[in-house]
């Protein structure tokens, strides 16, 4: 696979990872079908076991997905560019510090953002939990599998 696809690919898993913070956006699709492309394209053993993993982890999302929360922005009172940020800074965190700091980032974030928009710590704690209950969770979940795919992507390229 030329280094043009490889970075293809990536955009397209950057834009479902986008997506998954974006309602109306099936973000999770996205981030399979880029690994679909690249397993379609490189036809590795090591390809193939990441698009299995995938299909798995993403299979088990889609079955966790009706015991959380509905997604209810509305009903959080925080705005939508709260989330936004969160979830910015959940996919960097990701990242920077591999697993943990996609969580870490996330629920950092928005409490960040939310103590900046109310000014003090406690109205700022008391709209994470509001804005997890409303929404969090569930974009969290979908936020971190999609992470574990582009990593394990991303470890497959580098190690693989």
């Amino acid at each position: 696979m030329g280094v043009w696809q490889l970075v293809g690919v990536g955009l397209v898993m950057l834009l479902g990872l986008v997506g998954v913070l974006v309602p109306g956006v099936p973000g999770q699709a996205i981030v399979w079908a880029a690994v679909l492309w690249w397993a379609l394209t490189d036809m590795t053993p090591t390809a193939w076991g990441v698009l299995i993993g995938a299909t798995a982890l993403m299979l088990v999302n889609q079955a966790l997905k009706p015991l959380l929360p509905p997604r209810r922005p509305a009903e959080s009172g925080a705005p939508r560019r709260t989330l936004m940020i969160g979830g910015v800074a959940g996919i960097v965190g990701f990242f920077v510090v591999p697993v943990v700091g996609g969580i870490a980032g996330f629920v950092g974030a928005i409490y960040g953002a939310e103590r900046l928009r109310l000014g003090s710590r406690g109205a700022g704690w008391t709209s994470v939990r509001s804005v997890m209950r409303a929404t969090g969770y569930a974009v969290l979940v979908e936020l971190f599998a999609c992470l574990l795919v582009a990593g394990a992507w991303l470890g497959a390229l580098i190690w693989g």
